[in-house]
């Protein structure tokens, strides 16, 4: 897990490092993430639906179709029978976006992001931390322009992110 967080670290690193023609800011919210769906608590009593995600990152413009940029998704939840056994996950990503279709107003594009899932899990008296994969496949996402500095945009894929993601972009 370690050398995995190294290498997102560098990925990061590099990002920082390109010199872009753009760059986007970006919110977003998400229902039912990948961590409602697969194991990301090891196991235990069951564990109530997370409220949903939210997400916020940077993208840089590197190719007239091409994205790349670092992501962090916040979610948390509790176990159905334990109310003071709380999980909270973060999910640090590197993600990845091609645009397909594109117009004065509408961009459509399928978006790919990777990275790790730490779950903090906490009782009264102790805590846990547990590191599993993260993954967020898009195909299907459009954006629409409110102005030449504010969009907001819909992606619908699977994962960290969610399964319906919904946010804001600005421009700088």
């Amino acid at each position: 897990m370690k050398k995995f967080l190294i290498a997102l670290v560098a990925m990061f690193g590099i990002t920082a490092g390109v010199s872009a023609q753009k760059t986007e800011v970006y919110a977003s919210y998400g229902g039912y993430t990948q961590m409602d769906a697969t194991d990301c608590h090891d196991g235990g009593p069951s564990v109530n639906t997370a409220w949903g995600a939210l997400t916020a990152g940077v993208n840089f413009k590197i190719t007239p179709k091409i994205w790349i940029g670092p992501s962090y998704t916040f979610s948390s939840t509790s176990r159905k029978k334990y109310d003071d056994n709380n999980l909270y996950y973060h999910a640090i990503m590197f993600n990845g976006r091609y645009g397909y279709y594109q117009n004065n107003i509408v961009s459509m594009y399928a978006k790919l992001g990777i990275g790790a899932v730490i779950t903090h899990e906490t009782w009264p008296d102790d805590s846990k931390n547990y590191g599993h994969f993260a993954y967020q496949i898009s195909p299907l996402c459009a954006q629409v322009a409110i102005n030449k500095t504010f969009s907001m945009f819909g992606e619908l894929g699977f994962g960290a992110q969610g399964l319906l993601q919904v946010g804001f972009k600005m421009n700088l």
